[in-house]
């Protein structure tokens, strides 16, 4: 009689294989260096740095209607903190599939109804609990959002306006800001935003938050309904300001070669309901946006990501 064959030589037929968490595909043997960008071995969380960071999410969901059969949960346990870096802040880009939540986090941050208050979690913004909106947050939508009753000059004074500012003051700030975003003081500031191409009344709208000063902003797809080359003339403008105003910016888009160029850091997102899969610290701009944006190793990181959120895509 022949000796029995051990059962672990023996194929066994174990059924069905669990499909493996989107996360575990996306983080598993992770590269070092990717083109201009770094993956990092994991999402950086607020316990991690010796300071409070200026943004930071601590296990934050956010459901709508609870408890009601239409309940819906656009993310789920974001986690991730953003440093205060002082003279410079970062630029922080957010990617991620279609309704993965990159709007949610960013209105989260803002302590805009009705994505605030988060479900469960924190949402903190230099270590105070987000409670509502606040004059150290300013928002720059994708929609053009000028006052159609009121000039260029008139809507980047606005919210100097509301602070109280006198009038002389107030108007003597809107136009340095109508030159810094590239606009015509001289024929310009007197139009109505009807009167003004797409571009031109983004440029209207950036002004009009950075006339403020803000220690955050917050951008949500500003540069979607631009054509090619405004869009990229508005990176190089952005970047430049940027550097002027000495903020940190969070960038929500679905370009990638813009978020690439953009970001100091780069969160990609999961499908909903959304987290944060992965962060990439990015080699800052220091040139053009044409001229970056051709370069081998910047495309290594486009398409890096761009595989990143097809394999997403198809998980739906």
């Amino acid at each position: 009689m022949s000796d029995p064959v051990p059962q672990d030589a023996v194929p066994q037929d174990d059924g069905p294989q669990d499909a493996v968490p989107q996360d575990a595909v996306l983080q598993d043997a992770l590269p070092q260096d990717v083109g201009v960008g770094t993956v990092l071995d994991h999402v950086r969380e607020p316990e991690e740095i010796p300071s409070a960071g200026i943004v930071s999410f601590r296990n934050v969901r956010k459901t709508y209607n609870v408890g009601e059969a239409n309940a819906f949960t656009a993310i789920d346990e974001v986690n991730f903190v953003v440093e205060d870096i002082e003279g410079k802040g970062e630029f922080v880009s957010i990617l991620g599939p279609s309704g993965c939540g990159k709007s949610t986090v960013l209105r989260l941050i803002a302590g805009l109804e009705p994505q605030h208050p988060p479900t469960v979690g924190e949402v903190r913004v230099m270590g105070r609990t987000v409670e509502r909106p606040g004059a150290d947050r300013g928002m720059v939508f994708q929609d053009y959002t000028s006052f159609d009753h009121r000039t260029v000059l008139d809507n980047v004074a606005f919210g100097l306006e509301c602070r109280g500012v006198p009038r002389e003051e107030r108007e003597e700030s809107a136009r340095h800001w109508i030159g810094r975003v590239g606009l015509s003081v001289e024929n310009d500031q007197l139009k109505y935003p009807h009167e003004l191409s797409g571009g031109m009344r983004q440029r209207v709208a950036i002004a009009r938050t950075l006339i403020l000063r803000p220690r955050i902003i917050l951008m949500d797809e500003p540069f979607g309904a631009l054509d090619p080359t405004t869009r990229l003339n508005m990176q190089d403008l952005l970047v430049d300001l940027w550097r002027e105003v000495e903020a940190t910016v969070f960038f929500v888009t679905h370009s990638i070669g813009e978020a690439v160029y953009l970001g100091d850091r780069v969160y990609l997102m999961s499908n909903s309901p959304g987290t944060i899969l992965e962060e990439l610290e990015v080699e800052p701009p220091n040139r053009p946006a044409l001229e970056m944006q051709r370069e081998v190793p910047f495309q290594e990181t486009v398409f890096y990501i761009r595989d990143k959120i097809a394999t997403l895509e198809e998980e739906r």
